[in-house]
């Protein structure tokens, strides 16, 4: 009977370590879309229209980090 619980409890650790995964993998899922989305509109405008932004080019990249890994 012991060596039943054991195995339940090691299913049910095994179960929360999957759940566990698969919400980092979701989160980094979300996270690079937001990058991605924030690197492709950026990337779009004119430089004129990102200086009407206060941005350069050169920022584009630090920004869409920002935008997806901010804490």
């Amino acid at each position: 009977m012991a060596h039943a619980l054991h195995i339940d409890v090691a299913h049910s650790a095994f179960g929360d370590f999957v759940r566990r995964v698969v919400d980092v993998a979701r989160d980094e899922l979300k996270r690079r879309r937001i990058y991605t989305q924030t690197m492709r509109e950026l990337s779009s405008l004119s430089d004129r229209e990102l200086a009407d932004l206060g941005l350069t080019r050169s920022m584009i990249r630090s920004l869409a980090i920002e935008a997806a890994y901010r804490p």
